[in-house]
C-alpha cells in the first residue's frame, strides 16, 4: 500500500469510499456519527483537497482508502477542550475523515501509522459507538485520554494521542 495526496480525479471514489464507510458504521452499532448528517459532505471533500490535506491509500493502484490529515500547533479548536487531559502540548497531526472501502484488511491501520511517522505526535477522536475504531486505535498505541465534543451534533466523542 501506498498514501499519496487526493486530487479532484479522486473526488468520486472518495465519496464512494465515504458512503461505503457509513453502510459500515450502521452495520456495526455506530448509526449516528456519519449517518444522520450523510458525513462528510461533498464541499469540505473539495476543501480537504484544495488545500492539499486529503490523502489517498492505494493497493495495487486503486484507492482503497482516504483520511484528512493537518500537522501544527492548536489546528483542531474542538480539542482545546477535554473531559480529563492531553499527555503532551507541542505541535501534533489530527487524522479525521478516515475511511476505507472494506476490500484490503488494515487500511486504518497502515494510513494511521503512515500519520505516525510523519509527524510522532498524533491526536485523533472518535464517536462513543465507534467501537471498531476504538479498538484500532488502542491496538496501535493511541492513549484515551478523554472526552470532547464536536460543532457536527451532540454526541460526545472519546479523545485519543499517541506521542513518540
Amino acid at each position: 500500500m501506498k498514501i499519496r495526496k487526493a486530487t479532484e480525479k479522486d473526488f468520486k471514489r472518495i465519496m464512494e469510499i465515504y458512503a461505503y464507510a457509513r453502510n459500515f458504521m450502521v452495520e456495526h452499532g455506530n448509526p449516528n456519527q456519519w449517518g444522520p448528517t450523510n458525513w462528510p459532505p461533498e464541499e469540505l471533500i473539495h476543501s480537504d483537497i484544495a488545500s492539499k490535506k486529503s490523502y489517498v491509500c492505494e493497493n495495487e493502484g486503486k484507492v482503497v482508502g482516504v483520511f484528512f490529515y493537518d500537522i501544527g500547533t492548536n489546528i483542531e479548536p474542538t480539542y482545546n477542550v477535554i473531559d480529563g487531559q492531553w499527555i503532551g502540548e507541542e505541535n501534533y497531526g489530527t487524522v479525521h475523515r478516515i475511511a476505507s472501502d472494506g476490500t484490503t484488511k488494515g487500511v486504518g491501520s497502515f494510513c494511521i501509522n503512515w500519520v505516525f511517522d510523519q509527524c510522532g505526535h498524533i491526536r485523533m477522536d472518535t464517536h462513543e459507538d465507534n467501537v471498531v475504531m476504538q479498538n484500532l486505535l488502542e491496538k496501535i498505541g493511541f492513549k484515551r485520554c478523554g472526552i470532547i465534543h464536536v460543532v457536527e451534533d451532540n454526541y460526545p466523542r472519546i479523545a485519543y494521542e499517541r506521542i513518540k
